[in-house]
Parts: C-alpha cells; sequence; structure tokens
C-alpha cells in the first residue's frame, strides 16, 4: 500500500463505526427497556421507529 494512500481505509473504519454506534443507538432506544430503564426518556436527537403490527 502506498503511504500516501493509507487514510482510505481508516477513514473507512471510522465511518463504519460511527455508522454502526449510530444505527444501535437509534435500535436500543426504540426496543423494549430493558429492567430498571421502563421510566427513561427518549432523547431528543433519537427519532422514534414505529413497529407494525400487522406484519
Amino acid at each position: 500500500m502506498v503511504q500516501g494512500d493509507l487514510w482510505i481505509p481508516i477513514a473507512v473504519v471510522v465511518v463504519g463505526f460511527v455508522a454502526a454506534v449510530s444505527i444501535g443507538s437509534i435500535a436500543w432506544y426504540n426496543s423494549k427497556r430493558p429492567p430498571g430503564w421502563e421510566d427513561t426518556q427518549r432523547p431528543d436527537y433519537i427519532p422514534k421507529v414505529d413497529q407494525d403490527e400487522n406484519s
């Protein structure tokens, strides 16, 4: 690998990590709350995802 092109795979790893954390956070906040977290509020920056009952 050429020394000048090392930033490309590093950028891919960083962007992938940020995407995984973001998607995982949205999924966790929209899932059923674990014991002890039932009364917590969803942060304003997390979108609400509704589940279809018919699917």
